[in-house]
């Protein structure tokens, strides 16, 4: 038994290791912010004394947008405008699509209260045809710490001149 936990010790070590390695910049080169180091009370540290009060809010103007009809192959643009409506800075650590097809865009630094940011999102239209939505998945130091924002458009697939 004691000789099966020995050989348990490195496996764990490596473990560890690894998980101490993680990178803190993007593919891009720029530094990553990580929500570790945001202070969020709803946190499981009993030692962090939790005030509801000093949070971030997102206050999004609308979590969706319809483009209308567009024409296969166009890219289109929407910015999604916040404020952050709460007590305390807002740290958006990522935001991720739910297709390869859209490009979000967003405010890289932390918005104090009051402020205003946004989230810019592209969307190419190539291959794509009658109506389709996607998703923006935004993780913030917010309560709830996720947000979606949603897109949509009619793709109309041009005719070919005969």
């Amino acid at each position: 038994m004691r000789k099966s936990l020995l050989s348990l010790l490195p496996m764990a070590l490596f473990v560890v290791l690894a998980a101490c390695n993680q990178k803190t910049e993007s593919s891009d080169g720029e530094a990553k912010i990580s929500p570790e180091v945001v202070n969020n009370p709803a946190t499981a540290n009993t030692n962090a004394p939790a005030d509801a009060n000093a949070t971030p809010v997102f206050a999004f103007e609308t979590d969706n947008h319809e483009f209308g009809v567009i024409e296969q192959g166009e890219k289109v643009s929407y910015a999604f405008k916040f404020k952050n409506t709460g007590n305390a800075p807002l740290v958006i650590s990522s935001a991720s699509a739910s297709c390869g097809c859209t490009v979000p865009e967003y405010t890289k630094t932390p918005v104090a209260p009051g402020e205003e940011g946004f989230i810019n999102v592209t969307f190419d239209s190539a291959g794509k045809s009658g109506m389709t939505s996607k998703t923006v998945t935004i993780i913030a130091n917010t309560i709830p710490n996720t947000k979606v924002l949603t897109i949509s458009a009619d793709i109309q697939v041009p005719k070919a001149n005969s």
